[in-house]
């Protein structure tokens, strides 16, 4: 798995927020921003991440994740 396919699963799911995905040889950095994080806090922000890749970590084909998630109204 690869940024360019995180990223589209990610934008799939998430279709209102800037995505960027960095990184390699499973293990990846995401950086995403948009109304889709808004009145969440940190840990649900991050769940709703884990809950599209999730089929992909247990497979194995993503190992580590690092995430920086924003709502429109985070300064």
């Amino acid at each position: 798995m690869d940024c360019d396919e995180i990223a589209h699963l990610l934008r799939a799911d998430l279709p209102d927020c800037e995505i960027e995905v960095s990184g390699g040889d499973g293990k990846f950095m995401i950086v995403a921003s948009g109304p889709a994080f808004g009145g969440l806090n940190a840990v649900k922000r991050q769940q709703k991440v884990y809950a599209i890749l999730n089929s992909h970590i247990i497979s194995g084909a993503i190992h580590a994740v690092s995430m920086n998630l924003k709502a429109p109204e985070d300064t």
